[in-house]
């Protein structure tokens, strides 16, 4: 493909045509105590609702094997599919909603949606699959999307320079989330107190930090004004060829790492007979070595640049895949589930920054709306991989290397985007 002479010019002159914001450009504090507290209530946010998709591991473990065993882990891991794509479709929504100064209101509003729904999980009856679709797949996605990207995104009113670290540490709040509720769930599930007592249990104690992350966040800089907020800026972000580049990379990468780990590696250690208290806390050990993956790559981002991390970072996950060969035993689920852990966590709390280094507007006007395309369409990925994941579970002819080819792919693109993103800013540091 082929640009003309007039789109390269057009597309060279993009920061310079917004030259004329720089005054009005806004200044960050790069901390004090309001910044913390919205980092801290946005880290209690993605605990909730990320923490709560990277446990599903669980409840495809249970499913399986109990409450609706005669359904297939496809047709299973497709509740799981469905509501990790409600987390991101409502991205792009929830993003112009949040630009246009309706943090609040979303978040709130997720909140209520998401309580709901997880309540309404607890009574559902045994073999009802649509019972759990409906509240499992449908309702927290929904309540978890309201809330998930404006909690991510707020921390863009109070950081620039130290951005990635900031969003790192709210992304971690889904890793920590990771390790507390596989834990809860496999203790109480594989006890007389079962299934539904479970669920309630993770509702009340979301119940009560919710209202915390909704008293503590804060918002700081207006709404976007008007004479901005219309389609020209979402017109420019649908023709930014590097960045548009860097999404189908990242579409790439979360399709390949979320298709395995994530989803199946509980489930792919209790069928090769690994010990049942590794079963159990397999997940566990991969979300804890993930809060050290989603800080300390971020921070390094905000030094060298975040497409310079995620590129190494996607690339080892791809690699680590083949380590999938050897994990048959509990040594072999720890080493894998611990490096896994950190590479995967690296590359995927990175792609939010690094949509960041595409804005053009000197007042980052722009960064909501790429952010909400990124989500959106990374949402598509996250719907599709993890039922194909499960279909090629089942076939004899499944080969481990196959998803790994797909993040070498998107790294691929990835490095493409960054060399075009290096010559349009005239630095590496991107």
């Amino acid at each position: 493909m082929s640009l003309s002479k007039r789109d390269i010019e057009a597309t060279s002159q993009q920061p310079e045509i917004h030259a004329t914001q720089a005054a009005t450009a806004p200044q960050f504090p790069e901390g004090g105590v309001k910044a913390w507290l919205t980092v801290i209530g946005g880290s209690i946010v993605t605990f909730c609702t990320f923490g709560v998709v990277q446990s599903f591991g669980v409840y495809q473990d249970y499913y399986t094997r109990v409450s609706l065993k005669e359904h297939t882990p496809s047709a299973i891991s497709f509740i799981g599919s469905m509501q990790v794509f409600f987390v991101f479709a409502i991205g792009l929504p929830a993003g112009r909603l949040f630009d246009a100064g309706y943090f609040h209101h979303c978040v709130v509003g997720g909140s209520f949606i998401y309580l709901l729904s997880i309540f309404m999980l607890s009574l559902t009856q045994p073999h009802h699959y649509y019972q759990t679709f409906l509240a499992q797949g449908i309702g927290m996605g929904l309540g978890m999307g309201l809330m998930f990207l404006p909690a991510l995104t707020v921390t863009s009113h109070y950081f620039r320079a130290r951005r990635s670290l900031a969003m790192g540490v709210v992304i971690a709040g889904s890793s920590i989330g990771g390790c507390v509720y596989p834990a809860l769930l496999n203790n109480i599930f594989n006890t007389t107190s079962g299934f539904a007592t479970g669920v309630r249990a993770v509702a009340f104690m979301d119940l009560g930090l919710l209202i915390i992350a909704n008293s503590i966040m804060r918002t700081r800089l207006p709404p976007k004004p008007k004479e901005t907020n219309n389609r020209s800026t979402l017109k420019e972000v649908l023709i930014d060829v590097p960045y548009l580049i860097f999404v189908l990379g990242s579409f790439m990468l979360f399709w390949g790492v979320f298709e395995e780990a994530l989803f199946y590696l509980q489930l792919y250690a209790a069928k090769h007979s690994v010990s049942q208290t590794m079963v159990k806390y397999a997940i566990t050990i991969m979300n804890a070595s993930s809060i050290f993956g989603r800080t300390v790559p971020n921070f390094l981002a905000d030094i060298y640049g975040p497409l310079n991390i995620i590129i190494p970072s996607s690339a080892i996950s791809a690699a680590l895949v083949f380590a999938m060969f050897g994990a048959t035993s509990t040594a072999g689920v720890i080493i894998f589930a611990t490096f896994y852990g950190f590479f995967s966590g690296g590359a995927i709390s990175v792609v939010t920054p690094a949509a960041g280094s595409f804005v053009t507007h000197a007042d980052h006007s722009d960064l909501g709306t790429r952010i909400g395309i990124l989500s959106f369409i990374l949402a598509f990925a996250l719907l599709t991989g993890n039922p194909i994941a499960g279909a090629l579970l089942a076939s004899p002819r499944y080969k481990w290397y196959q998803p790994m080819v797909v993040v070498f792919g998107g790294s691929f693109l990835h490095l493409i985007s960054r060399r075009a993103l290096v010559k349009r800013r005239g630095t590496s540091r991107v």
